[in-house]
């Protein structure tokens, strides 16, 4: 952590779970200051009471600051002297996106507007932007504003010199806040049936550590305008309902409820076409930015001759986890061994 020495780090969005992983990663590390910077006052105020508590020590180097990426302004106001940025403020639930398309373009695209413009005059020297599996060919209104957000993310990348601009894409966060771990584990203690949307289905999985992982490994290796993905595995999302329930309650009921709003069956970490000029760095993939300008000539008598043999990368075709592997990787999660300790104290009373 010595690049992040007595520096100024900002977190956009950063009470929901990405901030509260950065927290309890960095904080007690020789980081000078951590700026919260989101438009949640009670979330803010739970934050700083958590941290004061868990690391008294360090909670002074959080500072706290209200806010909306919306709003030029006041992104602009927390970002006088800071060095590094996170930005990780999105709307991210798939239905209500779906409904609220036009919010979601204010936040996720005009707002990651925003916190870039607000970077470059203020000479910030990193922003690493979090994306998702739903921009690579999507299909609804979520995915589609973070495509738009990606983007943006390259352009902007070509305006400057001065600040390093990049995006992290990557897979389902296991009990991020409104992921559908913590809602079965809920539908389990209220004894209702689980529900799950469609057995077959596939999806990306990784810890909140490892999703900070990609954003430090972008932070370290990744060039202005790039793309960078972690090689995720998966599962069906009956083998994690299982997986849950064989944790927790075995035998609990399953009940399938059909696909919701803008789902899809599998998602994609890296296109066809990103797989042209994706660059194989070990566990993760980089996809570089298109340094060309906007002259049309080139698009029609000039183009590329080579191609890289990369095919699509989505979670039907990485490695698939079975019952036993996802129990696995569930027990290493401290919000799961917590969750399970109190189903026993339950038990026990």
């Amino acid at each position: 952590m010595s690049q992040f020495a007595d520096k100024t780090l900002l977190v956009t969005g950063g009470t929901g779970s990405f901030g509260n992983a950065v927290l309890n990663g960095f904080l007690n590390t020789d980081i000078g200051e951590i700026r919260i910077f989101s438009r949640d006052e009670k979330k803010q105020d739970d934050m700083r009471h958590e941290f004061l508590v868990k690391m008294p020590e360090a909670s002074d180097k959080i500072k706290f600051f209200i806010g909306d990426v919306r709003d030029l302004a006041s992104v602009k106001n927390a970002m006088h002297g800071v060095d590094y940025i996170f930005h990780a403020a999105a709307l991210k639930q798939v239905p209500s996106c779906e409904f609220f398309p036009v919010e979601t373009v204010k936040t996720n695209v005009l707002g990651t507007e925003n916190v870039l413009t607000a970077a470059i005059e203020e000479g910030v020297k990193t922003v690493i932007c979090l994306s998702t599996d739903k921009a690579a060919y999507p299909v609804n209104a979520m995915g589609t504003s973070k495509a738009m957000m990606e983007k943006v993310i390259v352009a902007k990348s070509r305006t400057t010199s001065r600040t390093k601009i990049c995006c992290t894409r990557y897979g389902n966060v296991m009990c991020s806040r409104g992921s559908v771990i913590p809602l079965w584990i809920e539908q389990i203690r209220a004894g209702k049936p689980l529900t799950l949307t469609e057995p077959s289905m596939t999806r990306f999985i990784m810890s909140l550590e490892e999703a900070v992982e990609l954003v430090l490994f972008a932070f370290a290796h990744g060039q202005t305008g790039d793309i960078l993905v972690q090689k995720a595995p998966a599962c069906t999302i009956e083998t994690l309902a299982k997986a849950v329930t064989e944790l927790f309650a075995p035998g609990h009921e399953i009940r399938v409820i059909g696909i919701r709003h803008g789902e899809k069956m599998y998602e994609t970490l890296l296109t066809n076409e990103e797989c042209a000029h994706a660059v194989d760095l070990g566990d993760f993939y980089r996809v570089p930015c298109d340094k060309r300008d906007l002259n049309y000539d080139k698009y029609f008598i000039q183009g590329d001759t080579e191609r890289n043999l990369l095919t699509e990368f989505n979670s039907s075709n990485t490695k698939l986890l079975d019952v036993e592997q996802v129990k696995e990787k569930l027990l290493s999660l401290a919000y799961i061994r917590e969750e399970l300790e109190a189903f026993g104290a339950c038990t026990r009373s």
